[in-house]
Order: structure tokens, then sequence, then C-alpha cells
């Protein structure tokens, strides 16, 4: 037997016990998730009085025994095993105070866990390598985050580490004070060098956010059904030219979900390795698939505990260097 498993004896229901649900019943007893106990009794591994349960969801009574047919991975080594998946991605850390961290982020780490429950996540690593953060914030999902990135997007983030230096950041954040500015590289030429982009983003149908340039609503067909959306400013820049690309830096106003993807697609340049919010008329043959957003971000200030402007950069990580060099 591995070292890793542990053999599980008959299990014996208390009466402090009985009316709980077999699957609750057995992620408290070994000491896992509810989900793989789920897995054990679908897998027929588990016999309540020598007998298949019918369901996770059946009832344990006083006396019941509770066998498993097979020995489980130990609630030691599962942590073990999520603490080092969680350790695969690479997280600088730019800076760290007694208030707050600043750390860049990688792409393909989410930045907490969605209603998927995903293990490994920024939050994951936070509380591993900052404990005290736990009780940080709104929510313990989202120990000390104030501002988020998307999963495949990668850069600056501020984690705060005391609950006074978390409303003192999102303050800011609602007031729109705190500075924030990406590198993005979108499709085809754009023609400003400079832009203010304010309009309005909302949820659509599907789940995904849209937006549109601002019109006459008169002149909309649907204006019946039209419903405005939430404020939305994001301004840019242009870094780069190139023959069917162009390198901005975009620096946003507010913090919709997905704003500066959600923006450029409705301005005509969708960000590059978007694979939700894009043109497929702007794809062609022999163009080089990029794994990730190619959406990065490179600066981030906002005024500490002391009242002093701080203010820190990033710089574009290798594989999009390495795409920028193809492309030219």
């Amino acid at each position: 037997m591995p070292t890793n498993m542990v053999p599980i004896p008959k299990i014996i229901v208390s009466a402090e016990q009985t009316n709980t649900r077999l699957d609750i019943f057995l992620s408290e007893e070994l000491k896992m998730t509810r989900s793989q106990a789920h897995k054990l009794i679908e897998n027929d591994l588990v016999l309540v009085n020598d007998k298949l349960p019918k369901k996770a969801g059946d009832r344990v009574k006083t006396d019941d025994e509770i066998f498993v047919k097979e020995p489980v991975v130990s609630a030691f080594d599962v942590d073990k095993q999520k603490k080092k998946e969680n350790l695969k991605f690479k997280i600088d850390v730019i800076v760290e105070t007694d208030d707050y961290v600043v750390i860049n982020k990688p792409a393909g780490l989410l930045v907490h866990p969605t209603e998927a429950n995903e293990p490994h996540t920024l939050t994951a690593w936070l509380k591993e390598k900052y404990p005290e953060i736990i009780n940080v914030g709104d929510s313990k999902d989202r120990p000390g985050i104030v501002h988020r990135l998307d999963k495949e997007a990668s850069g600056l983030l501020v984690v705060a580490k005391t609950q006074k230096m978390f409303k003192h950041l999102k303050k800011q954040f609602q007031a729109r004070e705190m500075e924030k500015e990406y590198l993005v590289l979108v499709y085809g030429q754009v023609e400003a060098d400079h832009d203010v982009i304010d309009f309005e983003i909302d949820r659509g149908k599907d789940g995904r956010m849209v937006s549109r340039p601002k019109t006459d609503r008169l002149k909309l067909r649907n204006v019946s059904k039209f419903q405005p959306g939430k404020e939305a400013i994001s301004e840019f820049w242009i870094e780069n030219k190139l023959a069917r690309f162009t390198l901005l830096r975009v620096r946003i106003h507010t913090g919709r979900t997905h704003q500066i993807r959600v923006h450029m697609l409705a301005y005509n340049h969708p960000v590059v390795g978007d694979e939700i919010y894009y043109n497929k008329n702007l794809f062609k043959k022999g163009d080089k698939h990029l794994m990730r957003l190619f959406l990065h971000s490179t600066k981030l200030c906002f005024v500490d505990l002391k009242k002093e402007k701080q203010c820190f950069e990033a710089k574009l990580p290798d594989e999009l260097k390495k795409y920028l060099d193809i492309l030219n």
C-alpha cells in the first residue's frame, strides 16, 4: 500500500451523528471534501450495514456500520498536494510591507475561486504565504483582494494585509483614485494616437459582458428593449504600430468586468488571445496562436496609510515579448 494511503476501519454512527447526510458524515469522519465523499459513494466504494447506499444524500442512523472498501488518500497528503500545485505558478512579490503586498500575477492563474470552487488560485497561495490575511476583506474567499485580473491576463495586483489597509484601498478604488495601466495588443491598426472609450457596459443574455458605441437611442430598432448599461471609461495611447496589430497603453478609470476586452471589441480592435470577445474575420491563416490574453497590468499607483503615493511597474513577461518579436 502506498505510504500516503490510509486504510479505513468500519465506522459506527453515534447518536449525535444520526440523521446526518452520508456524504457529510464521510467528509467529517475522513477529513475530506464533500465532493470526494460523493465520488466514493458514486463509485460503489461505500457500504452502509453491508449494503450499497442509494444516494449520497441518504441519512445515517445510530449504530449504522459504515465501511469504505478502499483506502483513501489522507487529508494531510491531500492538503500537501494542493499546496504543491498552488506553488507551481511563479508569483513574483514586487514589494511587501506590514500593510500590503504587491504581486505580479502570472497568466493562467485565477485570482479567486468561482462557483466551480477551483483549488489552485491566487487566494489559495496568499492564504498559504500570509495566513494572517484570512480574515481581511469582505469575504474569506477573497482575502485582502480589492481589485482583480482576468485568469489569462498577467501583471500587478495589490493585496491588503490588514483590514485598515483594505478599507483604505477600497475607498480609493471606489473613488477612482487608484491608477491602473495595461499593455494591450489589439488587432488592426488603431488610427487615433490617443482616445477615450466611454461606451457603457452591461451583461448580455449569454452571460458575456457587452458594450456599444454611444448612439441616439431613438434610432435603435430595439429601443423598447434597450437597457442602459453601467458607466465605463477606458483611455489609451499608442505604444507601437505593427502591420496588422497595435500595441496600446490603456488606463482604466472604472473597473467593470472584462472592461478593456469588451471596450476594445466594441471599438473594433479586439484583444489578441481573447477567445470570448473576438472578431473571427480578423484572424488569418498562419497566425500564431497566443495561449493567453495579450493583456498585462504594467503600472499600479495608490496612496498608502502614510498618505504617500506608491507606484509600481512590471515589464512584459517573456512569452509576450517573444510574441511581439515574432510579429515584428
